[in-house]
């Protein structure tokens, strides 16, 4: 019990104000709640278990440095998709698997190497066992994660759609660009890159932008004619 309650206050405190709490709040922002909890729940499950049980081996097949640019990275592709924005309002069993997938998978990269991933090995370890504080950890994850989805969707209530869209965009690109300045070679981080990369980026940004709303304007067309 007590290993339970550590790690779930642990995790509550850690993730207050986190990278994966405001991301729960911008997910909220964009998708039904439910949607937003389950896909959490699941990549915690999954996430969580993978640190107690492998998590602390490793870097002995893969650099951590490798994956959490590779999760930087990612969070760049998906602020530029929620830009580019997708076809979920026909509301069809097909569409409405792919929230659930989106959220799920962007907490389970979100979490790799992250503090509370790397905190529920150091629990772990310092317990001696895995239920428990997988448990606790999940649980502190759900409990933080849903303060930010209830934060989200008194945003997404609030704020114009437009808005909300480029709200959860510029977070998932922040984070994007914080983890890569945080985790690649100093030699690469020259101000030449740096200066092209984000000019590179604020041009991806204005053509996807440019696609979804070439993309708003065809169903309007399309009832014109007929």
């Amino acid at each position: 019990m007590t290993a339970f309650l550590t790690s779930l206050v642990f995790v509550v405190l850690a993730e207050m104000g986190d990278k994966t709490q405001l991301l729960a709040m911008a997910f909220a922002t964009r998708y039904k709640w439910q949607t937003v909890m389950w896909g959490v729940f699941v990549a915690t499950i999954f996430n969580h278990l993978f640190a107690v049980v492998v998590g602390s081996y490793l870097t002995a097949f893969i650099p951590m440095s490798y994956i959490q640019i590779a999760a930087a990275i990612s969070f760049i592709i998906f602020g530029l998709w929620t830009i580019r924005g997708d076809e979920l309002d026909g509301e069809d069993k097909v569409s409405n698997r792919s929230p659930f997938w989106t959220v799920a998978i962007a907490f389970f990269i979100a979490e790799m190497g992250d503090k509370t991933q790397l905190a529920t090995v150091a629990l772990a370890a310092q317990f001696n066992t895995i239920i428990p504080v997988w448990l606790g950890t999940t649980t502190g994850m759900m409990i933080a994660d849903g303060i930010g989805i209830i934060i989200g969707i008194v945003l997404g209530k609030r704020i114009p759609e437009r808005a909300v869209k480029w709200f959860a965009a510029i977070i998932f690109i922040l984070f994007g660009l914080f983890g890569l300045y945080e985790y690649l070679p100093s030699q690469y981080l020259t101000p030449g890159t740096i200066t092209g990369g984000l000019v590179t980026l604020v041009i991806l940004m204005y053509l996807v932008s440019r696609m979804s709303g070439t993309q708003d304007k065809l169903p309007q067309k399309t009832t014109q004619e007929e």
